[in-house]
C-alpha cells in the first residue's frame, strides 16, 4: 500500500501571534504584526516597517546552554518544532532514532549571531569571535539542532530556496514519509532583521519603502510597491496516516497529497514564467482537477509585475475569479524560508475550521489581477482542497496540494 503523508502536528512563532491558535486567532480577526522596526534603530536605513516576533523571549522556551550557541532564527526554529511535536502527541523517545528525520528550509541563515561576531572581530580582533559563529550562522543550524535535541538520528537536511524552500522541504517530508520514515519534522523559520540581514535583503530591490505599516505591503493592489520583511515561520509534524491513527494521534490536520517545483526561464526570455506550471504538475500529482481546489494561498509578492504573472498564472489554471486566493502574510510580512510553512500552517487550520483568512489592507486590485482575493474578513467555506503557492527570488516555484482529512 502507498504510504500517505499527513500533518499530525503544527507549531507557530509568528510576527502576529506566538503559538498555532494564537497565530490564527489574530490572523483571523485581522490583526497585524507589521508596525515600526524595534530590533535596532532604521532612521538610517530605507525600509522602516517589519514584522518582528516581538512577543519571543528564547530563554523561555529554548535550553539555556544552547542560547549563546545559537543565532534567533534557531530559536524560533528549535521553539516551533517543539511545539508542533507536542500538538501532535509524539515524543520522540517513544520514537526509533534512525526512523525520525528532519528537513527544514533556510533562507540568510544566522545573520543576527553573524553580524555581532563580524563586529567584535572588526572592534576587537579576532580573539573576541566566539567559536559558535563557524556553525550558528549555517544553514543547516536548525536542521542540526532540532535534530540533536530530540534525537532525531533519520535523514536530516536544509533546503535553501527563498520563500520557496519550505514548500521544497515539505515535498521532501512526503517522499521520506512515502519510503519508510516514521516521522518527520519539517517546515521553516527566518530572523533576519538586522542591519546585515536587512541590508542584503535590501539589495533585491523588492522591499517597500513605506513607513505606514497598514499600507506598506499590498500584494495584488494597484498601489502595491514592494513587499515588508519578516522573522518567524512554522513547524510541521508529518507522519504517514495509517502509523498516525495507529498510535492514536488526536489530529491529522490534512494530507500532503501533491507537490511539485519549477525554476522560471531566464531574465529576458520570451517563455512564461514557471509558477503556472508549477501549480498543474501539484495538481496533477495529486489527482484532482481545478475545480477540486478550495482556496489558493498565494506567494503574493506585492512587486506589481510579479503580482501580475502569479495572478495570470492562477486565472490560466482556475480562469478569472476562478476560486477564492487569499495572503495571510498581509499580517506578518513576508518570511523568506518560513512564509511558506505559516501558509501551509495556515491552510491546514482553514481547512480544519472551514473558514479563509483575509487579506487586509488591499482595496483596489491592480489592472491584470483578475483574482476573486478574500479581503478585510473571513469567508467561511467548505474546504476540501487547498493549493499552497511560494516563489523564491532567483526563480523559484513551489507548490503543494493539501486535502483534508477525515
Amino acid at each position: 500500500m502507498t504510504r500517505s503523508a499527513v500533518i499530525t502536528g503544527i507549531g507557530v512563532t509568528a510576527p502576529n501571534g506566538l503559538g498555532t491558535e494564537a497565530y490564527w486567532s489574530a490572523t483571523l480577526d485581522g490583526r497585524s504584526g507589521l508596525a515600526p522596526i524595534e530590533r535596532f534603530d532604521p532612521s538610517g536605513y530605507p525600509v522602516r516597517v517589519a514584522g518582528e516576533v516581538t512577543e519571543f523571549t528564547a530563554r523561555d522556551h529554548v535550553p539555556g546552554r544552547l542560547i549563546p550557541q545559537t543565532d534567533n532564527w534557531t530559536h524560533l526554529g528549535l521553539t516551533a518544532a517543539a511545539w508542533a511535536l507536542e500538538d501532535a502527541v509524539a515524543d520522540p523517545q517513544t520514537f526509533p532514532e534512525y526512523d525520525m528525520a528532519v528537513v527544514t528550509a533556510s533562507s540568510s541563515g544566522g545573520t543576527e549571531f553573524g553580524q555581532r561576531e563580524i563586529e567584535r572581530l572588526w572592534s576587537k580582533g579576532p580573539r573576541w569571535v566566539g567559536a559558535y559563529q563557524s556553525i550558528a550562522w549555517f544553514y543547516a543550524a536548525t536542521t542540526g539542532q532540532i535534530s540533536i535535541r530530540h534525537g532525531m538520528r533519520g535523514p536530516c537536511g536544509v533546503i535553501c530556496a527563498e520563500q520557496a524552500g519550505a514548500l521544497d522541504a515539505a515535498g521532501q517530508a512526503r517522499q521520506l514519509v512515502q519510503q519508510g520514515t516514521r516521522l518527520v519534522v519539517t517546515g521553516g523559520t527566518d530572523a533576519s532583521l538586522c542591519p546585515y540581514g536587512l541590508t542584503a535583503q535590501y539589495a533585491n530591490g523588492r522591499l517597500s519603502e513605506s513607513a505606514d505599516p497598514g499600507g506598506a505591503y499590498l500584494p495584488f493592489d494597484a498601489a502595491a510597491a514592494g513587499y515588508v520583511p519578516g522573522e518567524g515561520g512554522a513547524m510541521l509534524v508529518v507522519e504517514d496516516a495509517a502509523e498516525a491513527r495507529a498510535r492514536s494521534a488526536p489530529r491529522l490536520y490534512g494530507t500532503i497529497a501533491g507537490y511539485a517545483a519549477t525554476f522560471d526561464p531566464r531574465p529576458g526570455s520570451s517563455r512564461e514564467p514557471g509558477l503556472r506550471r508549477a501549480i498543474e504538475l501539484a495538481l496533477t500529482d495529486a489527482g484532482l482537477a481545478p475545480e477540486a481546489i478550495g482556496v489558493v494561498f498565494a506567494d503574493a509578492a506585492g512587486v506589481p509585475e510579479l503580482d501580475r504573472q502569479e495572478a495570470a498564472a492562477i486565472s490560466a489554471v482556475f480562469g478569472p475569479a476562478g476560486v477564492p486566493v487569499t495572503a495571510p502574510k498581509t499580517m506578518t510580512g513576508r518570511l523568506n524560508a518560513g512564509g511558506a510553512a505559516l501558509d501551509v500552517a495556515a491552510a491546514l487550520l482553514a481547512m480544519r475550521d472551514g473558514v479563509i483568512p483575509p487579506t487586509v489592507g488591499v482595496t483596489e486590485l491592480a489592472p491584470g489581477c483578475d483574482i476573486d482575493l478574500v479581503r478585510d474578513a473571513p469567508r467561511e467555506a467548505p474546504l476540501g482542497a487547498a493549493l499552497v503557492l511560494a516563489r523564491g527570488y532567483g526563480g523559484f516555484n513551489a507548490a503543494i496540494v493539501l486535502t483534508a482529512t477525515d
